[in-house]
């Protein structure tokens, strides 16, 4: 399969944001894309904290009906990115996972969240709960940004079957060396294929690192966006997976 990640800039103007992103889908659907991956809260900018209530939505809400209409009309997969959940009093950093006729399969409330030269661990309530869906492309587990700095969170995904990992993002170029080694980590510990899709440009005077990545199980980079508004594609096949599992069975001797 066709997967491709979309990598948009980290603008505080959700209408805009909205337009570029069903933009950016279809062009990735007209490439043959059968998976298209949106980086985290790309509607309203990660770093602009004093939006997020007004940003807020509840699940299902406009977003996912949104998401979920490009989604059938393209036929695709389709990982919406994570935009801010309304539940209650209660607000969530949520992920969206689409199947390819629009319906949602799947919603991912982050689990880590930041804290460290960031309100989002004092705005929002951490989820609870691991995430993962039988697909027709794949057995999918969905994770958010700061959560790649747990690896008990992704050996769970993996425990669960887990072939295929997609990561929402909004990882900072300070620590882009950081992006690399925890997305190549995860894919070549768990021996999975790992997309990753990160937000780019500048918000709140936070410079964003771009570089949205494909990684195979070996944890070799297929695709890498670079910097600014751009799309990686790249083309997988599931089969590698169990035959990497197979041929080197490193997860079979675990002892813990």
């Amino acid at each position: 399969m066709q997967v491709a990640t979309i990598q948009l800039a980290a603008e505080n103007d959700p209408g805009a944001n909205r337009d570029r992103a069903g933009s950016r889908i279809r062009a990735a659907a007209d490439a043959g894309a059968d998976l298209v991956v949106l980086p985290e809260l790309w509607p309203v900018g990660y770093f602009a904290f004093d939006a997020y209530a007004d940003a807020a939505e509840p699940v299902p809400g406009p977003t996912t009906e949104q998401l979920g209409a490009v989604a059938d009309k393209h036929s695709i997969a389709l990982h919406g990115g994570s935009i801010l959940e309304r539940d209650g009093e209660d607000l969530y950093n949520t992920s969206l996972l689409f199947g390819p006729e629009g319906e949602l399969l799947a919603t991912y409330r982050k689990m880590h969240l930041f804290g460290y030269d960031s309100e989002e661990a004092t705005r929002l309530t951490a989820g609870s709960e691991v995430c993962t869906v039988e697909t027709d492309l794949a057995t999918v587990g969905l994770t958010t940004c700061y959560d790649l700095r747990f690896p008990s969170l992704y050996r769970s995904l993996v425990d669960a079957g887990v072939e295929l990992i997609l990561v929402t993002s909004a990882w900072p170029r300070e620590r882009l060396d950081h992006w690399h080694l925890f997305t190549r980590t995860r894919a070549v510990e768990n021996q999975a294929f790992l997309v990753a899709a990160n937000l780019t440009g500048s918000i709140r005077g936070v410079d964003l690192a771009g570089e949205s990545v494909v990684v195979d199980p070996w944890g070799v980079e297929r695709a890498n966006a670079g910097t600014g508004v751009r799309t990686a594609h790249a083309q997988i096949d599931i089969e590698e997976v169990r035959e990497t599992r197979e041929s080197f069975p490193a997860l079979a001797d675990r002892q813990l």
